[in-house]
């Protein structure tokens, strides 16, 4: 079985989100299970030199996109044994972002057929490709619409995973023809409410359609989380199903994290209290009344609920909690939490932007992490929490209730709440103090839990190579 892995965004060499992640880890997940997996995305500008040193190429050729014909630069790069492909049209993608540009729809449409193209030229023929999200969503109906009569095109299969149905790549109709190339017969399979949509055209031409947690395959099915899509997922609800993503135990392992203050483990858990004190001491918080630090690690946007503990946030400290956030994103939360860290300078620390080592050190020295989201396709932060033995308190939504049980429901591993409400949250973490300080035996068995669980990429990977054994 060989799987040919579309993407638009790959760790090590390009991230911008969650994207990055499946797809740094998945891949390599995959060939651990004897599926023949390699991934090909744009070779952007952003690539690091060291990385870029190690990428070679191979051949150049045409692309066809619309009325016009643009060059296409095929080049190769193998990184723990997964052999990268890389799209390279420096007019597309030699640029300082991703994504964010007027022309974004006609670059990825030209990386779509391209990464056709480059089946032809591959000493490398696959079963199955595997696209991911709106910049990859024309490969499935470029393949139908031009290259099914092919040799190495006839029997190929595609799957389509959707990460956040939001982002669906929805532009004008009068795009259709000349800019993106599709056939004035095919305008139906693109068009949704008035608009090119890329994503619907995947769901119309995939042979398969999943998303990253199965309660978000059913939650998408709703309006209320569907951004306009729930009636035409509900019609192709027979090739839609949810697999879980998961984490790279190795980049995340406490036993050998040099970002953090003290390796730990559940064999030998001590480390934990280490990097309590490292945070606290870091950050200039007090370490008086042991009480529980709440961290808190995300994008700052109403998503992610952080509306909720802006409305409680004074009943959370008044409680006896500290909390520490790292972040960026609106104007409006950020400042609201630097307001807070200057009327509770004992208790609350802030750093905005995004620094990976000081995320895992929040992971390591938190007690409760935090993630109250309005909607949730999968999350990974709940999943590396428990990886480092802190504690996830959570709403029940998305990958969210697929990962985290609660605490009061038996064999639990955190705390939930349900309804999109700051008091049931508010609830949720003070069952967690309640533990905390009530039954210090039993939450160190919690957290002892907590760091044995397996959120691996093996799982995730062993359901995917069965629903690519479905369609082959």
């Amino acid at each position: 079985m060989k799987v040919l892995f579309a993407t638009s965004e790959a760790r090590p060499f390009a991230a911008s989100g969650g994207l990055a992640d499946v797809s740094g880890g998945l891949p390599k997940a995959l060939r651990s299970r004897m599926v023949g997996c390699r991934v090909i995305m744009p070779l952007y500008k952003t690539i690091s030199p060291d990385l870029r040193s190690q990428i070679q190429f191979i051949t150049s050729f045409g692309v066809d996109l619309g009325w016009r014909r643009q060059h296409c630069g095929l080049f190769e790069a193998v990184v723990d044994g997964v052999h990268y492909y890389f799209i390279d049209n420096e007019y597309y993608f030699y640029r300082d972002n991703l994504y964010g540009y007027y022309d974004d729809a006609e670059r990825f449409a030209y990386f779509s057929k391209a990464v056709l193209e480059a089946v032809l030229y591959m000493d490398y023929a696959p079963d199955i490709i595997h696209c991911n999200d709106w910049q990859t969503a024309l490969i499935p109906v470029y393949l139908n619409a031009y290259y099914r009569a092919g040799d190495k095109f006839k029997n190929l299969k595609t799957v389509f995973t959707i990460h956040n149905i939001q982002f669906q790549g929805k532009y004008g109709l009068d795009l259709a023809g000349d800019v993106l190339g599709i056939p004035d017969y095919m305008n139906n399979v693109v068009e949704y409410d008035g608009c090119v949509n890329f994503m619907k055209g995947a769901i119309e031409s995939a042979d398969r359609v999943n998303t990253v947690s199965p309660t978000y395959a059913e939650e998408i099915l709703d309006p209320w989380y569907s951004f306009g899509m729930d009636r035409f997922l509900r019609e192709r609800q027979y090739k839609l199903s949810g697999i879980l993503n998961g984490i790279d135990t190795v980049e995340y392992n406490p036993q050998t994290d040099k970002a953090i203050y003290a390796n730990f483990s559940a064999a030998a858990p001590e480390g934990k209290h280490i990097n309590k004190r490292g945070l606290l001491e870091e950050y200039h918080l007090s370490a008086e009344g042991d009480k529980p630090l709440i961290g808190f690690v995300s994008r700052l946007t109403s998503q992610k609920g952080i509306d909720l503990i802006e409305y409680v946030f004074h009943e959370m400290i008044g409680a006896g909690m500290q909390f520490i956030a790292l972040g960026s994103g609106d104007k409006e939360y950020e400042d609201f939490l630097w307001s807070m860290k200057a009327q509770y300078p004992d208790d609350v620390a802030v750093i905005t932007g995004f620094r990976p080592d000081i995320a895992k050190r929040i992971y390591a020295g938190a007690d409760i992490f935090l993630m109250p989201s309005k909607t949730e396709p999968c999350g990974l932060a709940q999943m590396v929490a428990l990886r480092y033995g802190t504690i996830p308190v959570v709403r029940k939504t998305g990958g969210l209730k697929d990962s985290i049980t609660d605490y009061g429901e038996g064999e639990g591993n955190g705390f939930t709440f349900a309804t999109y409400n700051a008091h049931d949250m508010l609830g949720a973490i003070l069952r967690a103090q309640g533990l905390y300080y009530g039954d210090r035996e039993a939450w160190n068995r919690l957290v002892k839990k907590a760091l044995n669980e397996d959120f691996s990429w093996s799982v995730s990977a062993a359901k995917y190579k069965e629903l690519y054994k479905s369609i082959l």
